[in-house]
Parts: structure tokens; C-alpha cells; sequence
């Protein structure tokens, strides 16, 4: 028998389902992936044309809520990003 996961709430705005986007986290109501705006947060784009670009399916909340839990997640597992020192 298969078991079924379900939809998880990862905040007001950001869920996982495993029946959209392989359940990666997405906005909710979308199949936009939060890994995605967060890319574009990051390369300087405005979060109005974040929100254009996206036909007005994310509000800014949203952008928010996910810069939120970025943070959280890169404070939480901080060590996993820590970089060798180079050979002089």
C-alpha cells in the first residue's frame, strides 16, 4: 500500500505538497518554486518585477515570508556552508 504525504505549511505562504514540484517548496496556490524568487531576490531584481514577472500570483508577503525562512534556514546550518581555507 502507498502511503500518501501530506501537504505541509511551512508558513503563511509557503506550503510542500508532493503532488506539485516533486514537493519542493512552493507558494501556495502556485507552482511557483520558492527557490526560484529567491534567486531573483538575490541577483537585485525588485520585488515588483518579482511579482510582474510572476502575473501577480506572489504578493510581497510572500517574497518576504520566504527571505524569512531563508535566513532561519542559513542561521540553523550555518557550518554546512563553511568554506576550506585556500592553500597559500
Amino acid at each position: 500500500m502507498k502511503k500518501t504525504m501530506a501537504v505541509q505549511f511551512m508558513g503563511r505562504y509557503i506550503v510542500t505538497d508532493p503532488e506539485i514540484c516533486h514537493g519542493k517548496p512552493t507558494f501556495r496556490g502556485t507552482r511557483v518554486l520558492v527557490s526560484d524568487v529567491l534567486e531573483q531576490v538575490a541577483s537585485g531584481l525588485a520585488w515588483e518585477t518579482i511579482i510582474e514577472e510572476w502575473n501577480d500570483s506572489i504578493v510581497k508577503d510572500a517574497i518576504r515570508e520566504a527571505v524569512q525562512l531563508a535566513s532561519q534556514a542559513l542561521i540553523k546550518h550555518a557550518n554546512e556552508f563553511v568554506l576550506e581555507p585556500l592553500a597559500a
